[in-house]
């Protein structure tokens, strides 16, 4: 401080020349060389000073930020969990709502035809047990009318069981009570037993060998994973003009081909927008319908079977197709076809209950299987081409051995056998049945699934090429995606008629229904 005293009094009694005071810092550098700071070092430092401090700052920020993205990504990877657990709830309780409205209409329909049963029995009965059975009804809030005897005439005989007189015979009322029986037996242990562990109704059950039945419990990735579809898109819709009994996709899937009565019609699904078909195939008589179609992988040959003893095989690879064969059975008509992986070799499923083998190469009968007491109704071969499945009218499902020519396996149902598949990669065999299960059978073993999602008979069932998942269609108007084999339902689409047959594509990329309502729908499967 006194130095700088000294030298601002000085510059006071010097002159105005910078020389003099120049000299006067050099001395007194020499002095105290750390007191003189020159102007440019000072703001040299002091720039320094900032830009480090700066420096400093901008890393405490970018570590604040990076501290700050951590956690965000933390929340987010947390908000991603939360969404997945509320998704797969949300897919439960929608199979359960989905199950306990199922149930609640098949009870509705027990209690209604209750009444009506009980209304029609109820004129039988004395004054006595008609008034009891109205006191029990009042008790229990039942609606059941009071139909006493007018006075003086005696009680009415029950009808004779051969008459065909009447609303109700003795046999249709036995017939009914019987039904009811078996379906209150079904309700009540299905109420009583087969619950899932929240207490709802489930639609998939496992039984064992002993007959054991159990809700399957979904494993967590049941809709999830490569190959399996989330839903199916309607893209197409091929109006036949005719109840569509038959379909399939050609391997390009560029085609599809529809059966009705009398005729095969060739759609080309290539381009969007309406469609018309591209070719008329007349097959059998006009009015007798094609019950199936299959097409060669190579896309040059179709076979088609339906109400008539013949198949017919025609040329698709000429510009015009034509017949070029025709096989005749024994057999009033075919209910269904199957083609050897090899595609030398046609097997057609009869009415009269024998299977039928076709040497396409020579168009001659090979030989037939014998075994089913009624006609045979549906059919698929393993991916080997060793093992034959057919199921019929006889309520049995036969497997043969197409290397010794002789039955392997029977499997015994309560119900007709209207649709089976094999599944291409694994030990499952689907079956579609008139009672509205579908019961997926393990070949080798006696586990085997039950699923229970069709209000009506199950009509047409077809496996993906992946063998992940399969289709089922029914009398009920609907078309059922499952996981294979446990059943898992992956999505399901409603129809506006009754829906005959199904197929999908080899690529698994699109589905096609022939209904009931005079037209086939094409799907797209999205996933």
């Amino acid at each position: 401080m006194v130095v700088f005293l000294i030298i601002y009094s000085c510059s006071l009694s010097l002159p105005t020349s910078p020389a003099p005071i120049f000299f006067l810092l050099l001395s007194v550098s020499s002095l105290f060389p750390f007191l003189l700071i020159l102007p440019w070092q000072a703001s040299s430092q002091q720039l320094k000073f900032t830009t480090s401090d700066s420096c400093d700052r901008i890393k405490d920020e970018f570590q604040f930020l990076q501290a700050q993205y951590h956690s965000l990504k933390l929340e987010c990877d947390k908000l991603a969990s939360e969404k997945s657990e509320m998704q797969r709830h949300y897919i439960m309780y929608y199979e359960m709502s989905y199950g306990l409205n199922i149930e609640m209409h098949k009870q509705a329909e027990i209690v209604k035809r209750l009444n009506g049963i009980c209304a029609q029995v109820l004129p039988y009965l004395s004054q006595e047990q008609q008034l009891q059975a109205h006191q029990l009804s009042q008790l229990q809030g039942l609606a059941l009318p009071m139909t006493p005897l007018p006075l003086g005439l005696s009680q009415p005989a029950l009808p004779a069981v051969t008459t065909s007189s009447g609303l109700f015979s003795l046999s249709s009322i036995l017939a009914s009570q019987a039904q009811l029986a078996k379906e209150e037996k079904a309700s009540r242990d299905g109420a009583d037993s087969h619950r899932d562990d929240d207490g709802d109704k489930a639609y998939s059950f496992h039984v064992a060998a002993d007959g054991q039945m159990q809700p399957v419990p979904f494993p967590p990735d049941a809709l999830l994973g490569p190959g399996i579809p989330r839903h199916a898109r309607q893209i197409h819709t091929l109006n036949h003009g005719e109840v569509v009994c038959a379909v399939t996709i050609s391997t390009s899937t560029r085609q599809v081909y529809t059966g009705g009565k009398g005729c095969v019609k060739v759609w080309d699904i290539s381009q969007p927008g309406s469609k018309s078909p591209m070719a008329q195939l007349d097959c059998l008589n006009r009015d007798n319908y094609i019950r199936s179609c299959k097409i060669l992988p190579d896309g040059r040959t179709l076979i088609v079977g339906g109400e008539a003893s013949t198949l017919s095989i025609w040329d698709l690879a000429t510009p015009t197709p034509r017949i070029k064969a025709e096989l005749t059975s024994s057999a009033p008509a075919c209910y269904a076809l199957a083609i050897s992986p090899d595609n030398k070799v046609c097997f057609s499923c009869c009415s009269d209950g024998n299977i039928v083998v076709w040497d396409l190469h020579n168009q001659t009968l090979v030989r037939q299987f014998q075994g089913h007491t009624d006609g045979a109704s549906c059919i698929d071969i393993s991916n080997d081409g060793t093992k034959l499945w057919t199921g019929g009218l006889d309520n049995t499902v036969r497997c043969w051995d197409l290397r010794e020519g002789r039955q392997l396996q029977q499997h015994d149902f309560t119900s007709q056998i209207f649709s089976l598949g094999y599944c291409p990669t694994g030990e499952w065999l689907a079956v579609g049945m008139e009672s509205s299960n579908v019961e997926v059978l393990h070949v080798s073993k006696p586990d085997k699934y039950q699923l229970h999602l069709h209000e009506s008979c199950v009509l047409s069932l077809k496996f993906a090429s992946c063998g992940k998942w399969f289709v089922s269609t029914g009398k009920d108007n609907l078309l059922n995606a499952w996981r294979t084999p446990y059943g898992a339902s992956i999505f399901q689409s409603k129809e506006s008629s009754s829906v005959l047959s199904c197929d999908v594509s080899p690529d698994d990329k699109y589905i096609v229904t022939g209904s009931g309502d005079k037209k086939a729908t094409v799907y797209e499967v999205v996933y």
